[in-house]
């Protein structure tokens, strides 16, 4: 085990006594053999490259394209479970939107003193362009993917919200189809809810929002192109939703109303679902150097004739330095404390703060404020003292670039090693979408895994590989393969 970290299948007392709950996994996974499992993943992974699931590493010129590593033995939360983490996902995504028309509107937060202004005015992801503007049903955040960590049997944490493009809803998909196909004995021990209707619920989610009453609104999924390191995504979803997958060049605005150039003629665009960053979205309000952006774009948008999911200007609800005051957030705008609590975090551009991280490094996670992917941080107990010295004279230069956190000992999940089964670090990313209709949590989500023995990076980027989650339906249905067969023979 870990040394520390709670086991989510085999809980503290390893394999030979599994959590009760969980005790049909961990026969299934005693009764096939290893080689058996291997053969499996190895299907699934083969599988995977053949239909181009591949995930572009930056700077790796090595391998610039290759594919998430996939784990057989999938992770599992009790229907109870789900429930409390859905229910403060809900919570947790209706503050941040709250949070996103405040601060491109009245910023009553920032007049009542609950967060500084010049964390927000003087935050590159805050976006003066879209100031004033109300996107189509007040919706900002449509798409997000709270990333969470679990430390014990119920206690479960926010790492980060991710507001802009949040990405690995297809590994989610994917990998379910592959344990289907591979592993279709666990269905029948346990009853999983389905995931594969998350790009219906996506395309009623863009329909809902669309300006003005149109039955059928037409939706696109905007890509920067194949060189993206999600473009894989990017085509799977407008393949499964129906929806035309647009570049830069199949777009132009004329009239401050946006419009697709098809072999049949124009054809007018009501709801955008772009995958292009903020400095990258219209060349004529932000960079204007962008060739991947359409001009003209927040025009229309501010006229109030496109819907954009993500919103514009969203990043800084993404900000580290903001996440640190989410639980002030979620209480302003809600009345109630946060369900889903933070990860107890230390903001750098705070004097005191800084002179306690700075004579702790070794023992905490220093992260950018505005990183992602696990670039840009320092895991303290695994960093080299040279690289501990180096972020403690950046840390110096810029502190207010900065956040830290304990190194908290994250849940493992057994996953299949050269060696065998072993205890190896998870997090998650459920998926939260907001429509005009309300706000809808998919009963599944992202676990990522570090693939390394105790390591705590799991990004995709950083090494890290993939699981299924399976949300059980129901708290009584983990039964044995025994009782399954004998039930149903």
């Amino acid at each position: 085990m870990a040394a520390g970290a709670f086991d989510e299948i085999w809980g503290h007392g390893g394999p030979e006594d599994p959590r009760p709950e969980f005790a049909a996994l961990s026969q299934w996974v005693a009764d096939t053999p290893s080689a058996e499992l291997h053969r499996r993943q190895q299907s699934a992974e083969a599988a995977f490259r053949q239909l181009g699931i591949t995930f572009a590493v930056y700077g790796d010129s090595d391998a610039a394209e290759r594919i998430i590593p996939f784990d057989i033995v999938p992770r599992i939360f009790l229907q109870s479970e789900w429930q409390r983490l859905s229910e403060g996902l809900v919570q947790r995504v209706e503050a941040i939107n709250a949070f996103l028309e405040d601060i491109y509107g009245k910023r009553r937060i920032l007049a009542e003193g609950i967060i500084p202004p010049e964390l927000v005015y003087n935050n590159d992801q805050f976006r003066p362009e879209v100031d004033g503007i109300r996107p189509p049903h007040g919706v900002w955040a449509h798409i997000c993917g709270i990333d969470l960590v679990r430390v014990g049997p119920d206690e479960f944490y926010v790492l980060e919200d991710n507001a802009r493009t949040p990405s690995g809803v297809s590994y989610m998909l994917e990998n379910r189809e592959a344990m289907i196909r591979l592993c279709p004995e666990l269905f029948r021990d346990f009853r999983v809810a389905p995931v594969d209707s998350y790009p219906d619920m996506l395309l009623a989610t863009m329909r809902s929002v669309a300006p003005g009453n149109k039955a059928k609104p037409v939706c696109v999924v905007l890509t920067p192109g194949h060189f993206n390191s999600a473009y894989y995504e990017h085509s799977f979803l407008a393949d499964s939703m129906g929806v035309e997958l647009v570049e830069a060049a199949d777009l132009v605005v004329d009239d401050d109303i946006v419009w697709m150039q098809t072999i049949g003629g124009r054809v007018r665009v009501d709801v955008i679902y772009r995958r292009i960053d903020d400095d990258y979205l219209d060349p004529l309000t932000f960079r204007p150097d962008s060739m991947l952006g359409v001009p003209g774009l927040i025009a229309a948008y501010r006229a109030g004739n496109v819907a954009i999911l993500n919103a514009p200007g969203n990043g800084i609800a993404d900000d580290k330095a903001i996440y640190s005051y989410m639980p002030e957030i979620v209480r302003f705008y809600s009345g109630g404390e946060a369900k889903l609590p933070n990860v107890e975090t230390f903001r750098c551009r705070e004097p005191q703060s800084l002179k306690y991280v700075l004579d702790h490094l070794p023992e905490l996670v220093v992260k950018l404020v505005d990183g992602s992917g696990g670039y840009g941080m320092l895991v303290g107990p695994t960093a080299t003292r040279q690289q501990i010295e180096d972020f403690r004279a950046a840390l110096i230069a810029k502190p207010h670039c900065y956040i830290a956190q304990p190194t908290l000992a994250l849940s493992t999940v057994p996953t299949l090693t050269e060696a065998g089964l072993a205890p190896r670090h998870v997090d998650f990313r459920p998926f939260v979408l907001t429509g005009s209709d309300g706000v809808r949590v998919a009963p599944g989500g992202l676990t990522r895994v570090a693939l390394q023995a105790g390591s705590l990076v799991v990004n995709s980027s950083q090494g890290g590989g993939t699981k299924d989650s399976f949300v059980l339906m129901d708290d009584g249905t983990a039964q044995s393969q025994s009782q399954s067969q004998g039930m149903t023979s």
